[in-house]
């Protein structure tokens, strides 16, 4: 009992832990009591420590869902059935080109074709084959990019010769592990002309274990004699149909909900790409995970990228060919506080349009997203004419322009817009061109003579009046503009668009409205127009004297008077001048 700890310690022995408080206290009760001394409870022992698990970096869906083999390529089949052959045939390319749009499938092509070059299936002895195992070495390597056969290279950042060169001297050497040594070269378009000429021996006799895979976005901007020594193959852009039901198919794969109108948005919104389509998909799941229900839907869609209702869409378009202005412009401030983009009302409403005159050829409303749509496009189609549609494409085109680079878009699109639905009941300029050359053909009245008197104005063409009016009105220039070069694409009550003739420099705009006001009274709307109007009114007389002298030259006594005499020339009789004593010529010429 008297042992020191130091003591205790020695005798305990080398690699035994020192007694506990209990034990000691146990051993003193035995001393003093007798018996043995009842074992200390052990302390539980403390459970093994769990591995945490490794967090796995979130990866995008654009990437998450790349192809890895040529069944996951949506889109492209025409191109997957050409290598199929090509494989199969051994009748292989030394050089492929993969062009088309952002998003559609270019790298990823690209290493599907080095997979499939050089896969060698589960077993090791496979050969070249259209549907690659994906368990090979070969296969894992390249989907993984780390294949030291399988170059890729980003033209964007290795433009130069110097680049090239070392590709040229590396292609010498055999593949180290590989069946082929394939170089990828993205984005090829921006490789320097020198790098081009320095790639051209090598890219049109490569050894035979060297194949090269092209990706551009601008395959115009290739020199002719590289889009030569290359199989091209056009990537399309994916249709919206498609896009809809492979979003769908990830979203069942990512356990998201999400609505049909929803997906749709979203793939027309992505215009053909995928990678544009899924990254627009994946900003749309978090965008609903926010809201709580975690399912995508149409309305959480159209504000995220500002799009404007369907069914809105479809009422302002009916507004505006109903001529309900201030139904139309309720409707766009509604939109306008509801975040939606004045352009994307334009946007909508020429989409409309397009589709109404697609629908009037018998293609039909079928890509329609509802059966309200469809109803409504094939009532626009019967009851609008083709002029009609096309007359308001133009219409709507011009204001998208305007309404671009407007400094305030939202009244630009009102006013566009308003344009569109005032002018939409005026007639085409085929129709107007007809009607004035009826009222040209037309005999004048024998009743005066005098153009400024009011029978002959009142015979006269309606447009050849106005400008009768403003000649009588003191304004004998502008009159005068309005005769030789103005072209008349509409007319209506105090309204007026037009172009001009070839020939004339400025805008007359300013001025016509000017006279107009003098000549009529009221305030005239002049709008100066691309779209080719009717013939002006000299145009028209020039167009009437020479069919006059057309049919002249027919006259049986004409032709024989110019078979007998073919240096004869016509002469006008406001030309012809009495003969005065000692001059002989019958003209001033």
């Amino acid at each position: 009992m008297g042992d020191s700890p130091d003591t205790f310690d020695d005798e305990a022995g080398e690699g035994e832990a020192a007694p506990t408080a209990a034990e000691l206290e146990a051993a003193g009760q035995s001393a003093m009591f007798g018996g043995d001394p009842e074992p200390a409870p052990a302390p539980p022992a403390p459970p093994p420590p769990v591995a945490a698990a490794p967090a796995q970096p979130y990866r995008v869906l654009a990437r998450k869902y790349r192809p890895q083999t040529f069944s996951q390529l949506i889109g492209q089949d025409a191109m997957v059935q050409t290598l199929a052959n090509g494989i199969k045939r051994e009748r292989l390319a030394h050089a492929f080109l993969m062009t088309g749009v952002r998003g559609v499938g270019k790298t990823s092509t690209a290493r599907l074709i080095a997979k499939a070059l050089n896969c060698v299936g589960p077993d090791g002895q496979g050969g070249p084959t259209i549907d690659p195992c994906g368990v090979c070495e070969p296969c894992v390597a390249i989907a993984e990019g780390r294949h030291i056969d399988v170059i890729e290279m980003d033209a964007a950042s290795h433009t130069g010769v110097d680049d090239v060169r070392e590709i040229i001297e590396a292609v010498r050497y055999a593949a180290v592990s590989a069946r082929y040594k394939i170089y990828i070269i993205d984005e090829v378009h921006m490789l320097s002309r020198n790098a081009f000429n320095a790639l051209l021996k090598t890219l049109e006799e490569p050894p035979a274990h060297v194949k090269f895979l092209f990706a551009t976005t601008e395959a115009d901007k290739l020199p002719v004699t590289v889009l030569s020594r290359c199989q091209r193959f056009d990537l399309r852009r994916i249709d919206a149909p498609l896009l809809a039901s492979h979003f769908a198919w990830i979203c069942q794969e990512e356990q998201v909900g999400a609505e049909d109108e929803a997906l749709a948005m979203i793939a027309a919104a992505a215009e053909g790409s995928v990678r544009d389509g899924l990254s627009i998909l994946d900003q749309a799941i978090a965008h609903a995970d926010l809201a709580g229900d975690g399912k995508v839907t149409a309305v959480q869609v159209q504000e995220m990228l500002g799009l404007a209702d369907k069914s809105v869409q479809r009422r302002l378009y009916g507004a505006l060919l109903a001529g309900d202005g201030a139904g139309l412009l309720d409707l766009v401030a509604q939109q306008f506080a509801l975040g939606v983009e004045p352009l994307a009302l334009l946007r909508g409403c020429m989409e409309l349009t397009h589709r109404t005159a697609v629908a009037q050829l018998g293609q039909g409303a079928g890509d329609a997203v509802s059966a309200e749509e469809r109803e409504a496009i094939e009532g626009w189609a019967k009851g609008l004419s083709a002029g009609q549609l096309h007359r308001l494409w133009q219409l709507l085109l011009k204001g998208f322009d305007e309404v671009r680079t407007a400094p305030d878009p939202l009244v630009a699109a009102q006013m566009a817009l308003l344009r569109v639905m005032h002018a939409s009941d005026m007639p085409d300029p085929g129709t107007l061109a007809k009607k004035l050359e009826e009222l040209a053909a037309r005999p004048a009245p024998a009743a005066s003579a005098d153009p400024a008197s009011p029978a002959s104005a009142s015979a006269a063409p309606p447009w050849e009046a106005l400008v009768s009016s403003v000649e009588n009105s003191g304004q004998l220039r502008v009159g005068q503009i309005m005769r030789d070069w103005v072209r008349v694409v509409a007319i209506g009550q105090a309204e007026l668009t037009y172009s001009l003739a070839p020939g004339y420099a400025g805008d007359p705009s300013p001025e016509l409205r000017d006279a107009l006001l003098k000549a009529t009274g009221e305030r005239w709307q002049v709008e100066l127009s691309q779209l080719e109007g009717a013939p002006s009114l000299r145009e028209l007389l020039e167009a009437r004297q020479a069919a006059e002298a057309a049919a002249q030259r027919r006259n049986p006594l004409v032709e024989a008077t110019l078979a007998a005499f073919p240096a004869a020339e016509f002469v006008k009789e406001d030309e012809v001048v009495p003969l005065e004593r000692g001059n002989r010529n019958w003209s001033r010429n």
